[in-house]
């Protein structure tokens, strides 16, 4: 049985997301946001490699920097593993819903996806990866979940990737880099056409941030 979010009314979330923007601005030198063009009326599935604790300050600071200021956000939802929710019952009252990957109740949880993703104004963040890892790796795999999540989906749903990248440089604070990539539509999804997109942009996005040094193919 999965546990589903009871989140807090989009004014109280707009509330922490401005102090989550705070708390960026004063950890990171810089936030920068190379952006991608919205669909409106659409729902948003914002997917990003997972790489720190910091991903989901990320993700919902870029839902409303980027997302609801040109479409207002409905409601912000996030996929988090049952064992993570049982020790911390606060996450979902922002937005957070069971998954219990090998087991029975995956089914539902990856219904519950796609239902709120068939409502135009939510946004759920998602991590295709499943786990951490480092944010150096030149290869996103990909889980399948993704793949359920999309074709279950009724409705306009915009795709989108977030390559987040962090360099220092010349300050003692890291900068924040979002690199983002329109991915298409749930009408017109191909999974394994997106992870090549993905993992090509991922790669281009890394080498942005490479200032002087060519690196061989």
């Amino acid at each position: 049985m999965i546990i589903k979010p009871k989140p807090l009314p989009i004014f109280f979330t707009r509330c922490a997301a401005s102090c989550i923007g705070w708390l960026l601005r004063r950890r990171f030198n810089k936030l920068v946001i190379r952006d991608a063009e919205l669909k409106p009326g659409h729902s948003y599935l914002l997917m990003a490699n997972h790489f720190s604790f910091w991903d989901g300050f990320f993700g919902i600071y870029l839902s409303f920097k980027l997302i609801d200021k040109k479409q207002k956000i409905r409601g912000l939802y996030t996929m988090s593993l049952k064992k993570q929710m049982e020790k911390k019952p606060w996450l979902k009252y922002f937005g957070s819903f069971s998954v219990e990957p090998g087991r029975r109740s995956v089914e539902d949880s990856l219904d519950y996806a796609a239902s709120l993703l068939s409502t135009p104004g939510n946004v759920l963040i998602y991590y295709p990866q499943g786990n951490l890892e480092t944010s150096h790796i030149r290869h996103i795999e990909f889980k399948d979940g993704i793949y359920e999540i999309v074709t279950r989906t009724k409705g306009n749903c915009q795709l989108l990737w977030s390559s987040n990248i962090t360099d220092y440089f010349e300050s003692l604070k890291p900068s924040l880099y979002f690199n983002l990539l329109d991915c298409g539509t749930n009408h017109d999804f191909d999974f394994e056409a997106l992870k090549q997109k993905v993992n090509d942009f991922h790669l281009q996005a890394m080498k942005k941030n490479v200032r002087f040094t060519v690196e061989p193919e």
